[in-house]
């Protein structure tokens, strides 16, 4: 019993020893958080006007379908296809020869009943002077002088058909009826074509250009009722890279009715297109603003986060920590979004490093200097 007490406690001293080692080999180690740099933007109030934004069409100013106004067979296509063409522009020639007879022919009838005009006067004449002094009827006259404006109402009717005959041949060539850009032939030469009828090619006016869109009932509510040229403030046009085009545009069409079919108001705004950058049935973006002006705070489309709850941003907090804060988005104004709620007055919006950010992280923030709103977004902002 002796020699087992004094193992069991040379086993516990053991253990002990084994203990204290592997206590002071150990080092005492505490995971510290690191605080992450960012930048974070002051979030002020800004007065702006409420924003609509929707999907739209493009559209040439004046559209047309290019058809002879003459049968014949085209000799020629004078243009290049697809290319810019001026008004009055050769597009096609029919062959003229046929026309050309016509129009001889009527331009000698014309020559033939000037002298049957002639004739007729020149009898009218005599006929007065022979009843003057009673050698003819008062009958024999009248036949006369009947003869004379048949004979001159032939002559009108032969001018006309002249001009007729010289507008058709006129029609040979045809021509473009504005500036703008052809299509795509349909026609080869050696082809027969029908008057009125056979498709020759298009015909787009490219500027101004024509951009169709419409907006809901309900967002019409939003700025006040029915949307026109007197009531939107600036339209622009967003191309499909997000960019804006350079040049606003105007309302030139707005319709006095909400569509029944689509529950929407249809308008049409005109933009300049010189150098015809935007092109007929392109799909863009239109934003307008309208309505009163309204208390909004802009931040940056980088800062604001989207969860399966909505949209949020982080913003930084009394002991430099972040937190999550939901908001209500409205439109993007340039490369920001309008917050409409769930922002204060000098709130930190956090605008870099999000991806490694979660709530409760603590921050080493830095202001930045320069706002991203743009300068023309700034009327209005408070101190």
């Amino acid at each position: 019993m002796i020699i087992f007490n004094f193992f069991l406690r040379a086993v516990l001293v053991a253990f002990l020893f084994s203990a204290c080692g592997e206590k002071q080999v150990k080092p005492h180690t505490r995971s510290v958080e690191q605080a992450i740099a960012v930048t974070y933007l002051q979030a002020e109030s800004v007065m702006m006007p409420i924003h609509l934004e929707t999907i739209a069409q493009t559209e040439g100013a004046k559209e047309i379908e290019v058809r002879p106004r003459i049968s014949g067979v085209i000799l020629k296509r004078l243009y290049q296809e697809g290319t810019a063409v001026i008004a009055g522009q050769p597009l096609f020639q029919i062959d003229p020869e046929p026309y050309q007879h016509a129009l001889a022919e009527a331009e000698a009838s014309v020559q033939e009943q000037q002298v049957r005009v002639l004739r007729a006067q020149t009898e009218e004449d005599r006929q007065r002077q022979l009843l003057a002094s009673n050698f003819v009827s008062q009958r024999a006259y009248d036949i006369a002088r009947a003869d004379m404006a048949a004979a001159e109402a032939g002559l009108q009717a032969a001018k006309a058909r002249a001009r007729q005959a010289k507008l058709n041949h006129s029609y040979t060539t045809v021509k473009a009826p504005f500036d703008g850009v052809t299509g795509r032939s349909q026609f080869s030469e050696g082809a027969l074509v029908s008057a009125n009828i056979s498709l020759l090619t298009t015909l787009s006016q490219l500027s101004p250009i024509w951009v169709q869109f419409s907006f809901s009932a309900n967002e019409l509510s939003a700025v006040g009722g029915r949307l026109s040229e007197h009531n939107v403030h600036d339209i622009a046009l967003i191309v499909s890279d997000g960019s804006q085009y350079r040049h606003a545009g105007a309302i030139n069409f707005a319709a006095s009715q909400i569509d029944p079919q689509l529950g929407t108001q249809q308008l049409r705004a005109t933009f300049e297109n010189t150098d015809h950058s935007v092109l007929p049935g392109q799909f863009v973006r239109i934003r307008i603003s309208a309505g009163e002006r309204r208390s909004v705070y802009l931040v940056p489309q980088a800062a604001v986060m989207t969860s399966e709850f909505g949209r949020y941003v982080y913003v930084i907090d009394d002991h430099g920590t972040v937190a999550q804060r939901p908001v209500e988005v409205g439109n993007w104004i340039g490369t920001n979004w309008e917050i409409l709620q769930g922002l204060n007055s000098g709130d930190k919006v956090v605008i870099d490093n999000l991806i490694k950010l979660t709530p409760g992280k603590a921050v080493v923030a830095q202001p930045y200097r320069d706002a991203l709103i743009p300068q023309s977004d700034r009327t209005g902002v408070t101190p």
